[in-house]
């Protein structure tokens, strides 16, 4: 039985560097996402009517178990861990001789945690302050720093190393799983009390633009490298 990951980037499946539907589908809802975002906040620099109705619908409901739930689920966003991701994925790509790939997945999670620290200095937008926080937070609020980085490498680990994965059903699964993960750390950041949930949607729409585009880089530097 073959292993899921290939030995060479020039065995790279051919239909995982393509684009599906899908991908051009949440390409196109993250920048109109995006756009909107930032023009509200541009113009008005304050939450929106549904950041404050979700904030106070959200904030800490339910169970006690839950709020632990929860603050587990949001150090997955968390600087800590996604450099433990990193590297962690890179290391195994460097044994399985995929230069090329880990080498884009480092660059790629790099470069996009200064993206993000960058935005969020711009904007200059001041966190939650209608309910207690549960976790301390520090920093501006948009975009959410959690939403768009775990966005920035949980998406575009799953898209690259989608490219030097062998089968449809393997690739899918690196894909839902890094998209719930993504999701359940945006949407615990706003059950604490520490974002709005458009700094939440515009961080989901920024780290789904970048994993997009570095898919396309890394198609393209694939392609290359096999013609070649």
């Amino acid at each position: 039985m073959e292993p899921p990951l290939l030995d060479h980037e020039e065995a790279v499946p051919t239909s995982g560097a393509q684009p599906t539907h899908l991908m051009w589908g949440a390409g196109l809802i993250a920048s109109a996402i995006a756009v909107a975002l930032v023009a509200g906040v541009i113009v008005a620099r304050y939450p929106f009517g549904f950041d404050r109705a979700i904030v106070l619908a959200l904030h800490e409901a339910g169970p006690e178990w839950l709020r632990h739930a929860v603050i587990d689920v949001t150090a997955l966003g968390g600087g800590t861990v996604l450099t433990l991701v990193v590297a962690a994925t890179a290391g195994l790509l460097l044994v399985r001789r995929l230069w090329l790939t880990a080498a884009l997945v480092v660059t790629a999670t790099t470069l996009g945690g200064i993206a993000v620290a960058a935005i969020k200095a711009i904007f200059g937008r001041p966190r939650p302050d209608i309910v207690d926080h549960v976790v301390v937070a520090s920093g501006y609020s948009f975009p959410s720093g959690h939403a768009a980085n775990s966005a920035i490498v949980w998406l575009t680990v799953a898209a690259l190393v989608s490219q030097v994965t062998r089968g449809h059903a393997t690739r899918r699964y690196i894909a839902a799983v890094a998209a719930l993960l993504v999701a359940a750390i945006g949407a615990s950041r706003v059950y604490l009390g520490v974002h709005w949930p458009s700094d939440v949607l515009a961080g989901w729409s920024f780290g789904t633009l970048w994993a997009l585009g570095w898919w396309s880089i890394g198609a393209k530097a694939r392609a290359s490298l096999i013609g070649r």
